[in-house]
């Protein structure tokens, strides 16, 4: 792929390097960095090398700038040069380079942009795995468009990305809903299985809860406890807030548990024994558990392919604990120096690992920070999940060269520690190569989410609303179109808002989702970006004729400020990538808009002055269109052509 920009900085670091000769003879040039002028009547590229002589030469950089830019000759892609408070600013010749960047970007089309690496690597990406007992939420839906954008811009630098979910099949939570499924009758799910299965997690932990608040209520009332009384009031009216919201959304499911299970004389106990059973991969346990945790994974496949979103194979936890994996990793560590008991349990040293191994300075922690213990085995004998964690990691590593697990950053220490294991276990390339890419939580105002009482804003209701919200906007600014194409358009836009909020914060930083910001047509959204690429395809729609252009003619500074935006795209997606910063790509997008809404207000592109100015222009405006398309597709957001 080619990059017009660097064509254009190699030729100006040419001219810089042949003028500095021959006005200091023998002197070289430092290695230096270009600038974008803050004025596009000022060039397009700015070198800062007289600063970095000025000592050497022992002269002001105002007059070796000077000197530099007099020695400087024109060349087919360089018009002139100007010294200008000590930088020497070029000014690439207007028809030479506009040739090049629209040319460049006509050819390669979809393509242009996407820089290919010359070390391809195999690279895991592992997001979303939420747990299977509850539908997917606004939360969840950071993790996997986060994980997905990360996917599409590594598969567009050239590597192999294969994208995995972690199915967290194993535990209590699992095993409640199992339980409370078989009590069922086993039935097929009715309407959205992830949240039919989330009403059955919610519904056996709300009857249990509600089951021992009121004995224990009960109990105090017999102690005459006043404030135990009160405290088990307030927490059995908020259960009882649940049942309401339980029913509301599947009456015959809550009833049927709440019927049969306060009969089961210990209900904890049976659940623990489902749990075993299938840690032990008994047949009739595996079979029972598999089918109720795959009506959930049918629900989340459902909510994130309406997204566009998806996964190349389901790993489940629970291979991992038939084949003992965790099991041989507790005996790798054990045969470390860094394993011991204390009180009966057994603890890893990860500072020590880290200090022995000199990891704190290699993966560039705080050197004065002491990394807390790891459990791997409780004084009871039970395993902790960090275990066979670190089975999967290893299994991981068998099918990449380098692995990104997308987890919330309240994961930080327990990714970290993971690494250290695989370093003290001699497997130090593996944590050199694994990454933990934390994210913050996401708020909707006036929204209190829980899943064990069955509370939440799940993803499939959020991706509704939207396109809701965008489909009377559309119908507002376009009420000549069909029914049809409004809710096709009001789905990318819809669609294309709740991805480019997500993406474009930090993900360091937590998201309050407004809605009236993510919808909005005028800046800094998905809908604006979208718009501008529509506002390009009619143009080029509505134009009669496209002339031979006249690259020569586009010496508006709005045309030369859209111009470098265009030729900057190249390396803006190679450092996004190089960072994984999807937010790069929406900064980069959202601006195009900008420059080309600026462009458009300040230029007649139909009606330009002569033939050979419409073909250019008109040329120009294709390029936005390409360019936007690409930007967005980065992002995974459907770029419309009318709105």
């Amino acid at each position: 792929m080619s990059n017009p920009l660097a064509k254009l900085r190699e030729e100006c670091t040419r001219l810089l390097e042949e003028a500095l000769n021959e006005a200091y003879p023998g002197t070289e040039l430092p290695s230096t960095r270009f600038s974008t002028p803050p004025n596009p009547e000022m060039g397009e590229l700015s070198s800062a090398a007289s600063f970095q002589l000025a000592r050497s030469l022992r002269s002001r950089p105002a007059e070796i700038a000077e000197k530099i830019a007099e020695k400087v000759s024109p060349s087919s892609l360089v018009e002139s040069a100007e010294a200008v408070n000590g930088y020497v600013n070029f000014k690439a010749d207007t028809g030479s380079f506009s040739k090049l960047v629209l040319e460049t970007v006509e050819g390669e089309d979809e393509e242009y942009g996407f820089l290919k690496t010359s070390e391809p690597e195999r690279v895991m990406v592992e997001h979303t795995s939420a747990n299977p007992i509850s539908p997917l939420h606004i939360g969840n839906a950071r993790n996997s468009i986060l994980g997905d954008c990360l996917a599409k811009l590594l598969k567009k630098r050239g590597h192999e990305v294969a994208i995995h979910f972690l199915v967290n099949d194993v535990g209590r939570q699992v095993a409640m809903t199992g339980y409370g499924w078989q009590l069922l009758g086993k039935p097929k799910p009715e309407g959205r299985a992830e949240l039919w299965v989330g009403t059955i997690y919610a519904g056996v932990n709300v009857v249990n809860e509600l089951t021992r608040l009121r004995k224990e209520l009960r109990q105090a009332e017999e102690r005459g406890k006043v404030n135990e009384i009160a405290e088990y009031q307030e927490e059995i009216e908020d259960y009882e807030k649940a049942v309401v919201e339980l029913r509301n959304r599947y009456a015959d499911v809550y009833d049927a548990l709440a019927e049969k299970l306060p009969t089961i004389e210990d209900p904890v106990a049976e659940i623990v024994k489902l749990n075993t059973a299938y840690e032990n991969n008994e047949p009739e346990a595996v079979k029972d558990m598999r089918e109720v945790v795959g009506y959930c994974l049918q629900g989340f496949e459902t909510s994130l392919g309406e997204l566009d979103i998806g996964f190349e194979s389901f790993d489940f936890e629970s291979d991992l604990v038939w084949r003992n994996a965790a099991e041989e990793v507790l005996e790798e560590l054990k045969a470390t120096p860094y394993v011991f008991e204390d009180e009966g349990a057994l603890i890893m040293d990860c500072d020590r690992v880290a200090v022995d191994m000199g990891l704190k300075e290699r993966w560039g922690l705080n050197l004065e920070h002491e990394i807390p213990r790891l459990v791997l085995v409780r004084k009871d004998g039970t395993t902790l999940y960090t275990l066979r964690d670190m089975a999967y990691s290893i299994w991981k590593f068998g099918l990449a060269d380098r692995v990104i697990n997308v987890i919330g950053s309240e994961q930080r220490l327990a990714q970290l520690q993971l690494r250290i294991a695989l370093a003290a276990m001699g497997r130090l390339e593996m944590g050199d190569n694994q990454m933990h890419y934390a994210y913050e939580l996401v708020y909707l105002p006036g929204v209190k989410m829980s899943g064990r009482l069955g509370r939440y804003v799940t993803m499939l209701d959020v991706v509704q609303r939207a396109e809701k919200l965008a489909y009377e906007a559309v119908d507002i600014r376009s009420p000549h179109l069909t029914k049809e194409d409004k809710e096709e358009i009001a789905r990318m836009v819809g669609h294309g808002a709740i991805k480019y909020t997500l993406l474009s914060v930090d993900p360091q930083k937590t998201v309050t989702f407004d809605w009236e910001k993510a919808l909005n047509f005028e800046t800094n959204s998905a809908p604006y970006i979208q718009y501008s690429h529509a506002r390009a395809c009619n143009i080029l729609k509505r134009a009669e004729e496209k002339p031979e252009p006249d690259y020569g003619g586009l010496t508006h500074p709005k045309e030369r400020e859209l111009l470098i935006a265009l030729a900057s795209f190249p390396e803006t997606f190679e450092g996004a990538v190089t960072e994984l910063k999807p937010g790069d790509i929406t900064a980069y997008a959202n601006n195009l808009a900008d420059k080309f809404n600026s462009f458009y207000a300040a230029v007649p592109v139909l009606k330009a002055e002569t033939p050979g100015l419409l073909g250019a222009r008109l040329a120009l405006v294709d390029a936005v269109r390409i360019v936007q398309g690409n930007a967005l597709s980065l992002l995974g957001i459907k770029a419309p052509e009318r709105m």
